[in-house]
């Protein structure tokens, strides 16, 4: 078996971190039960392109139990958990191509090393795998059934490949299931943001300016956990119902422009591009701390940064100290990268729990169903959508409430008035 980790000597410590990890994840793991009784992707391929953590390794010993051949790589050079990694070749014989801190000569030398089973179905975090098959490793098409995609940013990406009828296989959007991005996405990326900064920093939130590029799911949920913290919270936006809503919800709402003055941290969360530019960190004052928790490093302009720096030194794990020519000093975090997972690890199991079910079963509805479906970008079936919410209540204890035959009529007629 081909692999490349750090060292395999982690492997327990990484695997007690899984076994955590699943006692938080009870949904997976009644999937998990049932897909070792059936072995429903017996003999199928999947290469994964996902962060490599502790929750991650158990959506892999899910897939494999249901009798499927995965291999995994990063979908970050940043987030990969050493341990986790070493515990999926040594205790579970999963070929893992990951390491944290590679480069990205070495990121994408992985991700072509794990497609080389000749994937039958793909699992992406950022459209990576699809983007790397469609653009030099054409001729793995013939033999994929779908994939899978599981954020926003990917989704973006393979909606205009579908548009523009250049993908080539269809694509369920984990990221869109709700849930997936109502409770991964909000209280998930929410959590794991403030505490990938404090791993960083080990500052105090309280009474600080704390700026968020970006209100959409993961946005909502940094912005609320910042104001929980006691922040000031300030949001911007370039969607004028999204920021009516950061206003209606309590926050600051302002340009950019005029939060780089005041800001005393910004985090980025747009899945855009140079979201924070030379213009803004002209405008910063001193000691001003920069993130991103979008998925790729390109939504603060690195570069600019740099040309207006004299000199940089790393003062703190993930923590690079910018002294610009007239001595003023901007922190840049974890390279720019997912904060959540370079200085952190993630986000928490019970939440990916949901993320990680959705993968599982759309795994399995791509391998019954996909050879019928259009080269086109899909939502998650209602009826999977569903299930999985209803299992993550029973595990919780909660019990709902049922439509009565009468009101289920009601609903569904037009005859009755007032």
């Amino acid at each position: 078996m081909e692999y490349d980790v750090k060292d395999l000597k982690l492997a327990k410590r990484g695997q007690l971190r899984m076994e955590w990890a699943a006692r938080f994840m009870p949904v997976l793991s009644l999937i998990k039960e049932k897909f070792a009784k059936e072995k429903p992707l017996k003999g199928v391929r999947i290469s994964a392109c996902l962060h490599v953590t502790s929750e991650t390794g158990n959506l892999m010993e899910t897939l494999k139990k249901g009798g499927a051949e995965v291999a995994l790589t990063a979908s970050n050079p940043l987030s990969t958990q050493d341990d986790v990694a070493a515990a999926l070749v040594g205790h579970n014989k999963v070929p893992v191509f990951a390491i944290k801190k590679e480069d990205n000569k070495t990121y994408y030398k992985h991700i072509n090393q794990s497609l080389d089973i000749d994937p039958q179905i793909t699992m992406d975090d950022g459209a990576d795998l699809v983007c790397t098959i469609h653009s030099k490793r054409k001729k793995l098409i013939k033999n994929i059934i779908g994939g899978t995609e599981e954020t926003t940013t990917g989704v973006i990406r393979l909606k205009s490949m579908a548009e523009k009828n250049v993908l080539h296989y269809p694509i369920v959007a984990v990221n869109d299931a709700n849930t997936k991005h109502l409770f991964d996405n909000r209280y998930g990326t929410g959590q794991s943001t403030i505490d990938g900064i404090l791993r960083a920093t080990n500052i105090l939130l309280a009474g600080l300016n704390f700026v968020v590029a970006g209100y959409g799911w993961c946005g909502r949920g940094i912005a609320m956990r910042a104001s929980g913290s006691g922040a000031k919270v300030i949001v911007c936006e370039v969607d004028p119902l999204r920021a009516l809503e950061a206003l209606m919800d309590g926050f600051q709402v302002m340009s950019l422009n005029e939060a780089a003055k005041i800001g005393d941290v910004f985090v980025t969360t747009t899945g855009d591009k140079k979201v924070i530019t030379k213009n803004h960190f002209e405008r910063m004052k001193d000691g001003a701390i920069v993130a991103n928790s979008g998925h790729f490093n390109v939504e603060i302009d690195i570069p600019a940064l740099e040309s207006l720096s004299k000199s940089n030194r790393e003062i703190r794990d993930f923590v690079e100290e910018y002294t610009l020519k007239k001595g003023k000093k901007i922190y840049l975090l974890g390279e720019g990268r997912l904060i959540n997972l370079a200085a952190a690890e993630g986000h928490p199991a019970v939440v990916m729990d949901m993320s990680f079910a959705n993968q599982a079963l759309c795994a399995l509805y791509l391998f019954r169903e996909g050879k019928s479906l259009q080269n086109k970008v899909y939502s998650v079936p209602k009826e999977i959508d569903e299930e999985i919410a209803r299992l993550k209540l029973k595990s919780l204890g909660v019990r709902i409430d049922k439509l009565t035959p009468e009101q289920k009529e009601y609903l569904a007629g037009w005859q009755e008035g007032t």
